[in-house]
């Protein structure tokens, strides 16, 4: 694995086309430096300590390469930068201090004006990705920020976390986290499973004032109506943090994750959600979780993967 002050640009493969106008991504994207312009970081969490303690399928914590390895080859059409940033590791059980690491890395990103997009790694990453959040949002002096989650996910994740930290608990965390600081907490959970969460989760879910979309809900006749509620959603934030599972799309297109999904919801219905994420001007922050290639078919979760990172970074 690569350290946090590693930066392995020999991850970043593919074709030579001739053709002027024929880049791809492994010849645009450039090691992050100080000073840098800003524009996309990728930050790899190798990190599936979470997932062991939620006694999942370990093996996330291969993911960001895997992720860069799929991303490498893609047509490149941005206008502004992208930079590689390297990974942060998670050694054994130490979870909380490599959430503290990855969280010192992403707040300097922010003050920077960088759109960071975390390569997990387990979606315990998800609360790292929030602290980063959190503490550049603090620096503002914003008494009370509006930032609105959407979690794109068959689960909620809000598992209590007094009995054990782990990749089921991020957004119990953090809506700790927003009532130690006086903040309103704002979630949504795009894509979750019933069958897959139970009364109390769900109960949780409506306590907490989530917006919440079951998976038997997306699909291509309803998803116009689901984009204006996360729009409406989105109105009232000030700040977007954007959260993907990769768990939510369906076991035939995303096998390589811990618990894949019996139903989900497809690529084809994600992306309009993503591009309207996207498109508000308020994304800060965004992370994909979960990619396990030990788990993986033919790298068809890796390949989706890239193609969400590259569908989130269009600025064109």
């Amino acid at each position: 694995m690569a350290t946090e002050t590693t930066i392995d640009m020999s991850l970043w493969q593919g074709r030579t086309d001739p053709e002027p106008g024929s880049d791809r991504w492994h010849q645009k994207i450039q090691p992050l430096t100080e000073g840098a312009a800003p524009g996309c970081v990728l930050l790899g969490f190798e990190s599936d300590a979470g997932v062991a303690r939620n006694q999942g399928r370990t093996g996330a914590a291969a993911g960001p390469n895997a992720l860069r390895r799929a991303l490498g080859p893609l047509a490149w059409h941005r206008t502004g930068p992208a930079y590689e940033a390297g990974n942060v590791s998670c050694e054994g059980d130490a979870l909380e201090a490599a959430q503290q690491r990855l969280a010192d890395r992403l707040a300097p990103l922010l003050e920077a004006e960088h759109l960071p997009i975390v390569l997990g790694g387990g979606h315990e990453v998800a609360y790292a990705s929030w602290c980063g959040l959190a503490r550049h949002l603090q620096a503002s002096h914003d008494p009370a920020p509006r930032v609105g989650i959407i979690n794109l996910d068959a689960h909620f994740d809000l598992r209590d976390p007094a009995h054990v930290r782990s990749s089921g608990t991020p957004f119990a965390q953090i809506a700790d986290d927003c009532a130690r600081r006086g903040w309103p907490f704002r979630y949504a959970c795009l894509g979750v499973s019933r069958a897959a969460n139970t009364r109390a989760l769900f109960s949780r879910a409506t306590e907490l004032g989530a917006l919440v979309r079951e998976d038997r809900d997306i699909d291509a006749r309803r998803l116009e109506p689901i984009i204006r509620d996360v729009q409406r959603f989105m109105m009232r934030c000030d700040h977007l943090y954007l959260t993907i599972d990769l768990d939510v799309l369906p076991a035939a297109e995303a096998p390589g994750v811990s618990a894949p999904a019996a139903r989900g919801v497809s690529l084809a219905l994600l992306e309009p959600l993503v591009e309207a994420v996207r498109d508000s001007g308020k994304l800060r922050l965004a992370d994909l979780a979960e990619l396990n290639p030990a788990l993986d078919i033919d790298g068809r979760t890796a390949r989706a993967a890239a193609r969400l990172v590259h569908l989130l970074t269009q600025d064109d």
